[in-house]
């Protein structure tokens, strides 16, 4: 990628924040009209976590592929076409009859939405090469998450009252149409330097084990043993055919060496444990305060602006401490805070004061907005640049990832609880059990960003940064990359040339 100019440059981060904005808003927007929505399409708490995770299923599952794809054909290309797919995709949702659907159209979105965040953190990667400078480039990029959870309850409210729920998928064509423009017009074209492989069978084994263990675990509360017990052990074999096959592949769709970094390692973990409470936080809160306390859509969205504001404020804060102080003090307020917030609620039932309701939400969206940047920061921070797109890939899949989780868990316990009883007598107390998995979600925050960020963990972090170095090195000069060793699994070196590979790899060294 040319050497861009600092106006340039920011410009560059406000087409990609815009990608962002259109997912994220798409995210807090539709979890404001589920209430809505279960009332026109006669959904049950199954079907509403469908509409949800259907769309953070395929982008989980697709995210890794994006961006290998991307690095190799070019990640302005991938980009566009992301968002193409992804405005066609909200124009189909629109018009979606019922909800099976409404939950096949929301895939579609999220195949085009795969396309789009981890695309977006690799060109913001390249493009912003000083550390300090990305930091605060990945704080600005958290703040969109911010603002899309401030306007997203607002917006959708406002939509969903006057016009209907079908509105909130429209404010994603404007905003696709102007980034596919701009992105045209003023992102340049950069790939790796070397191009990565397919690896369908690493494709085909993720789909199968993100897939399988969210439909056993939306489906515990309806269905019998029997019923989900296949999809859980579809979902181990998945897990432990990855683990066996993954290493042994000289280009991995999963780089397993980069969990040897402790840091990035406990960032992925962050992430899962943070979305995770993230996704069942607004789905249980948008239940309670439309269901529940009888609220419409654009009043339970006011109600959510004491989550939203914070993280709006903090997220830019928490980008410009990583880059100053490290990850370390962002993750510990975060983790705090996440924690406090849901053991008022877990503990104290908060929600059934409005004082209480409003500092829970104060709390979870202040540690909210400081886990983001770190998140993000240490997953492409001390990786090549070459594989920015994969590890930025790796940090956006465990974010989605995570949400998926802590829909389903949430919502699987929700549904379990209430039963048959009556919604508003049973909610609170079907609930609790819901809040005390986000407790542990924040207190994995707190613990792993005690552990991950230390001497200990950073030296980890440039031994692994060694190893990839020599790997790309050994690669460029034509000499086969470490493979497993097949009776311990560790990787062993192997000296021999790879027929044509070193001319392919100074061709491809030069065009990048």
């Amino acid at each position: 990628m040319p050497e861009l100019s600092h106006r340039r440059r920011l410009l560059v981060l406000a087409i990609c924040c815009m990608s962002l904005l259109i997912v994220s808003l798409d995210n807090t927007v539709l979890n404001v009209a589920l209430p809505s929505m279960q009332r026109e399409l006669h959904a049950s708490t199954s079907g509403l976590q469908w509409t949800i995770d259907a769309y953070t299923l395929v982008l989980a599952s697709l995210l890794m592929l994006a961006g290998s794809t991307a690095d190799r054909i070019g990640r302005k290309r991938v980009f566009m076409a992301g968002l193409v797919v992804f405005g066609i995709g909200s124009l189909l949702c629109s018009l979606a009859p019922d909800l099976e659907l409404l939950v096949v159209f929301r895939m579609v979105q999220a195949v085009g939405g795969s396309m789009l965040n981890p695309v977006a953190m690799s060109i913001i990667t390249n493009t912003f090469t000083d550390p300090r400078e990305r930091a605060r480039a990945i704080g600005a990029w958290g703040a969109v998450v911010g603002i899309s959870m401030a306007a997203g309850p607002l917006a959708g409210g406002l939509l969903v009252e006057s016009v209907g729920w079908r509105s909130i998928f429209w404010v994603n064509l404007p905003v696709a149409l102007a980034a596919l423009l701009l992105t045209a017009r003023f992102v340049p074209e950069s790939r790796a330097p070397k191009a990565r492989r397919p690896d369908p069978v690493g494709q085909i084994l993720v789909i199968a084990l993100f897939g399988a263990l969210t439909y056993a675990i939306i489906e515990a509360p309806v269905s019998g043993l029997a019923t989900i017990l296949p999809f859980a052990v579809v979902a181990l074999a998945a897990l432990l055919g990855l683990l066996w096959y993954e290493p042994r592949r000289i280009e991995p769709l999963i780089d397993l060496r980069f969990f040897r970094s402790a840091p990035f390692s406990g960032a992925t973990v962050i992430a899962i444990s943070a979305f995770a409470a993230l996704g069942g936080f607004l789905f249980l809160s948008t239940l309670y305060l439309q269901n529940v306390r009888g609220l419409d859509a654009l009043h339970a969205g006011l109600w959510m602006l004491p989550m939203a504001a914070p993280t709006f404020l903090c997220a830019p804060l928490s980008g410009r401490l990583v880059g100053t102080r490290g990850p370390r003090l962002p993750l510990l307020v975060a983790g705090t805070a996440m924690t406090v917030s849901s053991v008022l609620f877990a503990a104290f039932e908060a929600e059934t004061s409005d004082l209480t309701l409003v500092i829970g939400y104060v709390l979870f969206g202040i540690g909210f907005g400081f886990v983001n940047a770190p998140i993000t920061n240490t997953a492409v921070s001390g990786m090549p640049r070459a594989q920015a797109g994969v590890a930025a890939a790796v940090a956006s899949t465990s974010r989605q990832l995570g949400q998926t989780l802590g829909v389903a868990v949430v919502g699987a316990l929700l549904a379990a609880g209430v039963g048959s009883s009556p919604y508003r007598d049973a909610f609170v107390p079907a609930a609790r059990p819901g809040w005390w998995v986000l407790v542990v979600c924040g207190v994995a925050v707190l613990a792993l960003g005690t552990v991950t960020s230390g001497r200990w963990a950073r030296g980890t972090a440039e031994r692994t940064a060694e190893r990839l170095q020599e790997h790309e090195v050994r690669e460029a000069a034509g000499i086969r990359p470490e493979t497993p060793d097949r009776a311990g699994g560790s990787p062993v070196a192997r000296a021999e040339e790879v027929p044509g590979n070193a001319h392919g790899a100074c061709t491809n060294a030069s065009e990048g």
